[in-house]
């Protein structure tokens, strides 16, 4: 018997949607921590627009470039 919660599905739309909005918060806090874990700055403004960002894929994008890039302007080139 399986009790987790690990591989629950939310039935109810307004939760289904807070998660995933979580996942992306939870997301480009990672990207905030890598560049951070790494020593470098990020600016007001670039900080407010990995918060505001709210596509999935972008934000994995920027991920993986925290982990290599020289400074947190080159998540967007």
């Amino acid at each position: 018997m399986n009790t987790g919660a690990a591989g629950y599905k939310f039935k109810s739309e307004p939760f289904r949607r807070s998660h995933a909005e979580g996942e992306i918060r939870g997301e480009a806090k990672s990207v905030l921590k890598v560049l951070d874990a790494r020593g470098l700055s990020v600016s007001d403004e670039v900080r407010e627009q990995i918060l505001a960002c709210t596509d999935e894929q972008r934000l994995d994008q920027w991920l993986v470039r925290a982990a290599t890039a020289d400074s947190a302007d080159h998540l967007f080139g």
